[in-house]
């Protein structure tokens, strides 16, 4: 009986050693996923910082081709802004403390596109400088996208400054 048991014991073991050393089998849907390409992501997403910051430096809050109509903004020390409208209004009072010759820069140093590309998480930096390039203040910011209509628009953006609060 004592040896029954020890018997079955290890055919028991044999059997798990044996089924958890399969190979993972393949999932159909990753399988048959096209590849994302993430270097035409981040060319796509380069310029729409390029146009973001362009309509800053021109002086216009007219970001209707940046964010979706129902995006959110988080901001230091603001509430959340809700919809194109608030966000708009925003970036319009934002560019009062702008001086002339101001001009600011996006750099999109990091993306993180969905295994189907349609959402992309980017990480960026932002800069300032004033009419002989100094520096007047820097940031960095994390935007997500979601691919609506064959292009990207922001739906979640948060942005923080590296300078201390002015007193």
């Amino acid at each position: 009986m004592k040896n029954k048991l020890l018997k079955s014991i290890a055919l028991g073991v044999i059997i798990a050693l044996a089924i958890a050393c399969q190979p993972k089998k393949e999932d159909s849907k990753t399988a048959d996923a096209p590849a994302v390409d993430k270097e035409k992501i981040k060319s796509e997403i380069v310029a729409m910082e390029t146009v973001m910051a362009d309509m800053y430096n021109m002086r216009s809050a007219a970001s209707e081709e940046y964010y979706d109509d129902n995006a959110t903004s988080f901001s230091q020390n603001k509430p959340p802004l809700v919809g194109k409208f608030a966000i708009d209004k925003s970036i319009k009072d934002d560019l009062t403390s702008f001086a002339a010759g101001d001009v600011i820069s996006f750099s999109v140093n990091e993306i993180f596109p969905s295994s189907d590309g349609n959402q992309v998480v980017e990480i960026g930096s932002y800069k300032v400088v004033d009419a002989k390039e100094t520096v007047k203040f820097t940031g960095n910011y994390m935007s997500l996208f979601e691919k609506k209509d064959g292009k990207y628009v922001c739906i979640r953006d948060m942005g923080a400054s590296d300078m201390p609060k002015k007193q």
